[in-house]
């Protein structure tokens, strides 16, 4: 089968792979579709240590083509996520909490085991969640990680319908962030970025107000917009320092700051400030398994729409290097049905 795999060079090679006979439990999975997330980038780059050989990718959608023994929870045919958490302990402290994401032995797709920018992948059956029939499955592929990311970022924010919560970083994750806020919340919503047309997309899909971070002030922003309160919350999808010490900055006391890009940089924390106001900055990595049901059906419902562009798995370099120029408006999507 045809893979994208990392190599030492920090690129990614495009070749045949053997994939190994199915362990008790698994299901194999022919790939449709496979979303490109900026980890797959800090994954190629080894930005988190050296992965050479593995196969990447972890916003994967596909149908079950052959079942192990022992799998009870799926059958041939039906259509599942290929998604960042492969599987997780199942008895340590966090998984039985329903903090999954946070276990110290999780398997992650596309990092510690291979992912799903292949024609065919391996999947914990238990672990792989089913896709509502009425959803688009390319479009699933972006709610995989990008999207239930953002809800689930959303959803720890304590955002109240009515209230204002800011979204720093309007990229694959943001425009969802954005989408997931205002019709799934009913929050009211301010877009912040650098790029007016990723900041034009944003108040297409139901930003209340937009701000160029190059030439706006985003402290006065936010007071003007809540009569000199500042925002109830904001969530942090961008991958450079300076936006998470500005969404600390235009919050006002009690306020939530979620963290979900993964810059390489410390941020900058006014301690005094965080005390005095009671400001809660708190980090939060993609979503259990529930969480991904809840933002499939959503999705199902047309609440959320991900904007997502089909590419061929030969041009994944090209994607790369778009991504690491900015240039990416919502998703690119690895289409492995042609």
């Amino acid at each position: 089968m045809i893979a994208a795999v990392v190599t030492k060079d920090k690129k990614v090679s495009v070749e045949e792979k053997q994939l190994r006979p199915l362990k008790h439990g698994e299901a194999l999975v022919q790939t449709e579709f496979c979303g490109v997330c900026h980890t797959d980038l800090h994954v190629k780059n080894a930005d988190f240590g050296d992965v050479t050989g593995i196969v990447l990718g972890h916003e994967g959608i596909g149908k079950v083509i052959e079942v192990a023994e022992g799998v009870t929870s799926l059958k041939v045919g039906d259509r599942v996520s290929i998604a960042w958490m492969y599987e997780s302990c199942g008895h340590c402290e966090y998984c039985t909490t329903g903090r999954e994401t946070l276990c110290r032995d999780v398997k992650n797709a596309g990092y510690t085991v291979d992912g799903a920018m292949a024609e065919q992948v391996i999947v914990s059956a238990d672990y792989a969640v089913k896709v509502p029939a009425n959803l688009d499955p390319a479009a699933a592929s972006s709610v995989t990680c990008a999207g239930v990311t953002t809800y689930k970022a959303v959803k720890v924010s304590n955002i109240r319908p009515g209230q204002w919560i800011g979204i720093f970083g309007i990229g694959g994750l943001g425009n969802l962030a954005v989408q997931y806020a205002k019709h799934v919340y009913g929050a009211n919503v301010v877009a912040f970025d650098i790029n007016d047309e990723k900041l034009a997309f944003a108040k297409e899909v139901g930003a209340d107000a937009i701000v160029n971070l190059l030439n706006e002030d985003p402290i006065a922003k936010a007071k003007e917009l809540t009569n000199g309160k500042g925002l109830d919350a904001t969530v942090v999808t961008a991958v450079a320092k300076t936006p998470f010490n500005q969404a600390i900055d235009v919050v006002k006391a009690g306020a939530r700051v979620v963290a979900v890009g993964l810059p390489v940089d410390k941020m900058d924390l006014d301690i005094p400030r965080l005390v005095l106001d009671g400001i809660q900055v708190i980090g939060t990595l993609v979503g259990t398994r529930q969480d991904l049901q809840e933002a499939f059906q959503f999705a199902a419902e047309g609440k959320v729409v991900p904007k997502v562009t089909l590419r061929k798995i030969e041009e994944i370099n090209e994607i790369m290097e778009e991504m690491e120029q900015g240039k990416i408006t919502g998703r690119m999507v690895i289409d492995f049905t042609k």
